[in-house]
């Protein structure tokens, strides 16, 4: 079975994991909507868009298949770690 760290992807010294996390899930949004960030000025605007974006099943399912493209690590054979990453407990800096 391939394991993943989770404990170290989902926490704040991983800046490039939450990065790429929060753009897989944003930018699919924004773009099926023809939105910028920039357009998003007020909570209301925030809060619509999150209601139309619950009500799309196909853009759901989008924003889906865009987060479960981050997981895997490109640098091991699989879908899973390697075992040395499955013993780190923060981000390697190397």
């Amino acid at each position: 079975m391939n394991k993943i760290n989770w404990s170290v992807r989902f926490t704040l010294k991983n800046k490039a994991f939450m990065t790429r996390l929060a753009l897989a899930i944003a930018l699919p949004i924004l773009t099926y909507f023809g939105l910028n960030f920039q357009d998003l000025t007020s909570w209301g605007a925030v809060f619509s868009l999150l209601g139309k974006f619950a009500s799309n099943p196909y853009l759901i399912g989008l924003t889906i298949a865009n987060v479960l493209n981050i997981v895997p690590d490109p640098t091991t054979a699989g879908f899973g770690d390697s075992k040395r990453a499955l013993n780190y407990y923060e981000p390697h800096n190397d």
